[in-house]
């Protein structure tokens, strides 16, 4: 008779940060949402503070985050990779549907697929740049004009910048969302990254 297959994955401080960050980011998407009137809740000067406080306090996160990534290695389950990506693709595409195994297995060393590691990439190098650099644009518009700023850009430009950008966040967790219900039961991802195990339904 098969047995759950047990392994430790995502540590303490792994479970604390990624937990933390998403809530960060579900408040800024609620906070900038409304600051651009989509509803009211807060009100725009409540609103706008609480925006740029879950901002730096993400951003306060992520230098410790990087500083644990790189002292642990584990900037290392980034690396992008394009092996077993056509696997993947048609797993998720067909194969999820049809109760086909997932051709990718959690490791202690890889605990992210290609394609998630993908996404990571893109995540890193254009939504982040995108949100983060029109973002501090706008929040320091007052001093445009003394850096001569104000000659090529136009806050109606970084405004909108700024939002396509929560939109690609907004995508990205959504898809994010989703995936975590692709385990062998619906809960079992959320239930890794809340304990840190992992467990591997027996093979029938």
């Amino acid at each position: 008779m098969s047995t759950v297959t047990r392994i430790y994955l995502y540590k303490r401080y792994e479970r604390f940060w990624h937990w933390s960050q998403a809530a960060l980011v579900i408040v800024m998407l609620f906070t900038g949402f409304e600051i651009h009137g989509a509803y009211h809740l807060f009100g725009f000067r409540g609103a706008a503070t609480y925006h740029v406080f879950a901002a730096w306090t993400l951003l306060v996160l992520w230098a410790f985050t990087i500083f644990w990534q790189f002292t642990t290695g584990e900037w290392r389950q980034y690396i992008p990779t394009l092996k077993k990506v056509d696997a993947m693709v048609r797993y998720y595409l067909v194969g999820i549907f049809t109760h086909a195994p997932n051709p990718f297995r959690k490791t202690t060393t890889k605990k992210h697929n290609p394609l998630q590691r993908l996404a990571y990439l893109a995540l890193l190098a254009m939504v982040s740049p995108i949100i983060w650099g029109s973002g501090l644009l706008y929040l320091f518009f007052a001093y445009w004009k003394a850096v001569g700023a104000d000659a090529y850009l136009s806050l109606e430009g970084v405004a909108l910048a700024h939002t396509a950008g929560a939109f690609m966040m907004l995508v990205f967790f959504i898809v994010h969302v989703y995936l975590t219900t692709t385990g062998h039961s619906p809960f079992a991802h959320i239930k890794t990254m809340i304990t840190g195990w992992e467990e591997e339904a027996p093979e029938s």
